[in-house]
């Protein structure tokens, strides 16, 4: 049932351990579904005047929303964009809009975000 000789017992094994590496690997091959599973990071908006939300990364495009001083808002992640008095970075808010804001005018809560 078992081979006997040295030739035999190596194949098995190498086959065995081929096997066992294929098996560990699979569900981790799994995981890579296509969506963004790290946490979305936190800041408070700190514009007296409120915060505009941008379609893009920079003050040419449309304003499609806003949120309020003081609010506390999800971030995906950031691009470098159009500097804003010294702060080129923005950040794309995870609030379902998925719209961009000026890094400039938001306080990180915690680490900085990714970049994009």
């Amino acid at each position: 049932m078992f081979p006997k000789s040295k030739s035999g017992k190596l194949a098995l094994y190498v086959l065995s351990g081929a096997l066992t590496s294929a098996v560990a690997a699979g569900p981790a091959m799994a995981v890579g579904s296509g969506e963004d599973h790290r946490r979305p990071y936190k800041g408070k908006v700190i514009a007296k005047t409120g915060l505009l939300k941008r379609s893009g990364p920079s003050t040419k495009y449309k304003v499609i929303g806003s949120n309020p001083y003081g609010k506390i808002v999800k971030i995906k992640c950031k691009v470098n964009g159009e500097n804003i008095k010294g702060n080129p970075r923005w950040y794309k808010l995870k609030d379902g809009s998925y719209a961009w804001s000026s890094a400039r005018y938001i306080m990180n809560i915690g680490e900085a975000p990714d970049w994009c």
